[in-house]
């Protein structure tokens, strides 16, 4: 075999290794509902809040190196779009194994290796997505994205409605009246904009409110609502013959800094309309311009549209420090046509 550690551990085969396993991956919800776009030196003009106005955002800082961490996070804003870079080399043991299989051209003693070492650099690249998703669920659930992490804070503003917003209680069996609550925010939308949602999302614990409230029930079986064990596909049916309305559960998690974490909180009820609610946007980031330009050295491969992998070569001792980082956001020009209640009462 005779490679040395800079043929196997690079940008380009990473990137290969990264696609390979695309396929063993369930696509996120908001990859659905905001499909990725591509922008050349993109700034926060091109992302689009309510009414097609500009993003608002707060604040940002330049010129500061990758740090060396093991979670996901932010680590500053470049051309006024959050930037995320996280970066990793092959640690000490590992090294020393693959320096011991190269010099011995042992393929059988490699591969264990290099297969950990991909492994390990995909979960930056997953990263990426992960912070895409949470900005994507923070929109549907807030209806604003807010990003703090490495003694940054960054807000995004959408101009969110706030008349499209409202709290009542759901988790009161009896007194729960989720059927006229959701007629009342499909019909104030539908006054504001001409659009009537037809769409909601809502995870596992804020669904089973609606599986357990009593007024539902009576209304499918107004002898005795102690009579009716409602499943899932009847109440899917249900919202679907009483309000034309489809619900999507989503209770997928990430980790966030060790504890899993939901993407979409519990306790909220957000109506989209059908369709596209807007792009995922990602920008250019220093690595895939200075790849443009031909203004370095490293090894950069671009994966999903703009998540940029980077390799360096380090001489002494000898080792591969690898960078992923990505520039993206999240545009709403459907964000008017949308509404967000939290049903967890006051």
């Amino acid at each position: 075999m005779g490679k040395s550690i800079f043929e196997l551990v690079n940008a380009k085969e990473i990137a290969t290794y990264w696609l390979g396993t695309a396929s063993e991956r369930i696509p996120y919800l908001g990859d659905t509902l905001f499909p990725t776009q591509k922008k050349l030196g993109l700034d926060l003009s091109w992302i689009k809040g309510a009414k097609g106005l500009p993003v608002a955002l707060t604040p940002s800082e330049f010129d500061t190196p990758a740090t060396l961490r093991d979670r996901i996070g932010v680590q500053k804003i470049e051309t006024e779009m959050p930037f995320f870079r996280e970066a990793m080399r092959i640690g000490e043991k590992d090294r020393q194994e693959l320096n011991k299989a190269v010099a011995a051209d042992n393929r059988a003693m490699i591969m264990p290796v290099i297969s950990q070492i991909y492994n390990d650099i995909v979960t930056l690249v997953d990263g990426a997505e992960v912070q895409a998703e949470r900005m994507r669920m923070q929109l549907l659930s807030a209806g604003t994205i807010s990003i703090t992490a490495n003694r940054l804070a960054y807000d995004y503003n959408y101009q969110f409605d706030s008349d499209h917003t409202e709290t009542v209680d759901w988790s009161d069996d009896e007194g729960a009246t989720p059927l006229q609550d959701i007629m009342k925010w499909q019909d104030a939308v539908e006054d504001d904009t001409g659009v009537r949602p037809t769409k909601a999302i809502c995870t596992r614990k804020t669904w089973n409110y609606l599986l357990t409230c009593e007024s539902i029930k009576k209304d499918l079986n107004p002898v005795g609502s102690d009579n009716v064990i409602l499943t899932e596909s009847m109440l899917k049916q249900y919202l679907m013959a009483k309000l034309g309305l489809t619900v999507q559960i989503y209770s997928k998690k990430h980790s966030l800094n060790g504890v899993p974490t939901l993407f979409y909180p519990d306790d909220k009820f957000t109506l989209i309309p059908d369709g596209n609610l807007g792009n995922t946007y990602y920008g250019t980031t220093p690595e895939e311009s200075d790849l443009l330009s031909g203004a370095t050295t490293a090894q950069v491969e671009i994966v999903n549209s703009g998540v940029a992998i980077t390799t360096i070569k380090e001489p002494h001792p000898v080792n591969v420090f690898t960078v992923v980082s990505a520039i993206m956001l999240p545009s709403f020009e459907t964000i008017d046509n949308i509404f967000i209640a939290d049903v967890a009462g006051e």
